[in-house]
């Protein structure tokens, strides 16, 4: 176990923004990390858990407490079961699941952080959401003062949400188990339109998985969504904001608004959601209410390469940040009268 103080947290986070924190323990042990949360929660004082940072904005004036960083490591799979360490690095985890043949999680490729984090936001892309092939997740949890295992049913899964988000000071994740499939090789059914096209096939066509993890890998890049530090499109949280979801008569108000502003031949982005509710686009309300790739004058901007990513173009401070998602906020809601929503978890600020 290492113990810094005062410790930088901006090197930690993807975004590379937001101050020190008072203590910064790294654990390499399940062992580890609960004897940190204990000692924090026994002492009352603040603790902030940091996987991969790639989901974190914390404040300028950094983090009053102890910064929690889980380092800890284990791959483990027979047959078709996985289980993760919390801070197994994710990308390189999907990595091994292509290689051994087993098809559930090639579509999320490239996608930063630790596997810890992908049960909290329920993580997905490209037509796959982690919730799909979670079977049960091993966590610390703190009110009860011990380790408890949560079905995929108790874990309340929903879009980019779940139980561990929904109560954020309860639970610290351990470990992660998962159930894939044997496909002989080929992919999951391929569910995104923008991957089949890539692919060359049908939705609902298997490819062979090294393709699909290639091709989604190529798709992120090309919307600056795989880590390069040389490439500051990539010094982001990834999407910054949700798809709103939003019920039959609010977008029945949203549609007529579209028609209205851009003209009765506009249509915008609808996809099922469930009874009653419907999901549209984030990035399109962003582009048409005139946030276009690479808006901004300041040292946070809009993503050259994708309008949901907002990112820092090497000196910004988190309040540059937070001015510009503001900005965004505002603009969207005054054109389509739609509150965006903040996908990346606030640290001492809010939007």
């Amino acid at each position: 176990m290492l113990e810094t103080f005062d410790a930088p947290l901006a090197p930690l986070t993807t975004f590379r923004l937001g101050g020190p924190a008072v203590r910064l323990v790294t654990a390499a042990s399940d062992a580890e990390v609960i004897d940190v949360v204990r000692a924090a929660d026994a002492a009352g004082t603040p603790l902030l858990v940091v996987g991969g940072g790639s989901n974190l904005v914390i404040g300028d004036k950094g983090f009053e407490g102890t910064a929690l960083r889980v380092a800890t490591r284990g791959f483990e799979l027979v047959g078709t079961t996985l289980e993760l360490a919390a801070g197994e690095v994710w990308t390189d985890a999907v990595a091994r699941t292509v290689e051994a043949g087993l098809a559930g999680i090639e579509c999320l490729a490239g996608i930063p952080g630790s596997a810890g984090a992908t049960p909290i936001q329920n993580v997905g892309a490209y037509g796959q959401e982690v919730s799909s092939v979670i079977t049960e997740v091993v966590a610390y949890d703190r009110r009860a003062g011990e380790t408890v295992t949560l079905t995929n049913e108790e874990c309340a899964f929903a879009y980019r949400h779940s139980r561990f988000k929904a109560d954020p000071e309860r639970y610290v994740v351990l470990r992660v188990r998962f159930v894939l499939e044997d496909g002989g090789g080929l992919s999951a059914p391929v569910k995104y339109a923008e991957t089949a096209r890539a692919l060359g096939v049908g939705p609902g066509d298997r490819v062979p998985l090294g393709a699909a993890r290639e091709t989604v890998l190529k798709l992120r890049a090309g919307k600056g969504m795989v880590l390069d530090p040389e490439d500051h499109d990539t010094w982001s949280a990834g999407s910054f904001f949700t798809n709103p979801i939003l019920t039959d008569a609010d977008f029945a108000v949203f549609h007529a608004r579209v028609k209205e502003r851009l003209g009765e031949d506009a249509e915008p982005p609808a996809y099922p959601a469930g009874p009653g509710h419907t999901k549209t686009s984030a990035a399109w309300l962003i582009d048409k209410a005139g946030f276009t790739k690479g808006y901004g004058s300041g040292p946070a901007r809009i993503s050259t390469k994708h309008t949901l990513a907002l990112t820092n173009r090497g000196a910004a401070t988190t309040e540059d940040l937070l001015a510009l998602a503001r900005e965004v906020v505002a603009g969207v809601r005054e054109a389509f009268g739609i509150t965006l929503v903040n996908e990346p978890v606030m640290v001492g600020v809010e939007l």
